[in-house]
């Protein structure tokens, strides 16, 4: 197999596409933190690097994640066919692509510094990368799980703006409000996805909240989280006063979606996983996603 069909096969696997969960976010953190004193030009240069730095620390933690998990995947039906799994990527081709992306990853964090004289960034990588890769190894020991996960993909806004200026972190409260709201956001609904392996993680050990607490309980702890995480939204709204209209209408937009959600789930189960999951999950992000950056910009 040569080097380009091993990295179709390994980007196809990990599905790149799913860096829409936390992108859209990233990007309003990069906004909100963009001092009035940094120029445009500069400042698409930087929102360019947190792009990149986005996608290949996506494509580090799902590697990570791919390669712990091989024997895991291979021993259950649902995740069998997987790249790693299934043989069709060697280790040492996935190992290859993983140290390749963390070193994207910090090489584009030492940009920031050339470019615009931050070196937060840099000396934060490494703590980053280690961070969203432990959500591999944490279903192994706890149910708490998903909240590693949900902080992975909450730091998104925070480490935009580090990346922007570190000194928006204390000015800007509603960094913190779009953080919490990712965290939980992302925990309740890897809840939901985690109700496809119930009887499979109980057979071998392994943690979440459905084999722990039963799926009708873990569905319960879902919607709460949702709750929880539309209200840290609202106060995101609230506190900023660059968040207008467009953001409010998204506000009530992404209550409605959450609903939808638990609501396709209830009616469908497991068939509906896909929907609830992946599809209306996007439309979350994308929709407050464009909707602020639209306020940020009027």
């Amino acid at each position: 197999m040569t080097t380009l069909a091993a990295a179709r096969l390994a980007a196809a696997d990990i599905k790149l596409a799913h860096s829409v969960f936390a992108l859209p976010f990233a990007v309003l953190g990069a906004l909100l933190a963009r001092p009035e004193a940094m120029t445009w030009p500069v400042f698409a240069g930087v929102l360019a690097l947190v792009v990149v730095c986005m996608v290949c620390a996506r494509t580090w933690a799902m590697m990570v994640n791919r390669l712990a998990d091989r024997r895991i995947d291979a021993a259950n039906a649902r995740t069998a066919r997987r790249a790693l799994a299934s043989g069709r990527l060697t280790i040492g081709s996935a190992a290859l692509f993983t140290a390749g992306a963390a070193a994207c990853f910090i090489a584009a964090c030492a940009a920031f510094g050339v470019l615009n004289a931050n070196w937060w960034p840099l000396i934060l990588s490494v703590p980053v990368l280690g961070w969203i890769a432990l959500y591999s190894f944490t279903k192994r020991f706890t149910a708490l799980c998903h909240v590693f996960l949900g902080s992975a993909l909450a730091i998104s806004p925070i480490a935009a703006a580090i990346a922007v200026d570190p000194g928006a972190l204390g000015r800007t409260p509603a960094l913190g409000f779009l953080a919490g709201m990712v965290l939980f956001w992302v925990s309740g609904f890897d809840v939901i996805y985690a109700l496809q392996d119930v009887a499979f993680d109980r057979a071998t050990g392994l943690f979440s909240v459905p084999s722990r607490l039963g799926v009708a309980r873990a569905i319960w702890l879902s919607r709460a989280m949702h709750a929880v995480a539309f209200g840290l939204l609202v106060g995101a709204w609230a506190v900023e006063p660059r968040f207008g209209a467009m953001f409010g209408a998204a506000v009530v937009a992404v209550a409605g979606l959450l609903i939808a959600e638990h609501a396709v789930l209830a009616k469908r189960g497991e068939d509906g996983l896909d929907m609830a999951f992946f599809t209306l999950n996007g439309i979350v992000s994308c929709v407050l996603g464009a909707a602020g950056v639209l306020d940020l910009l009027n």
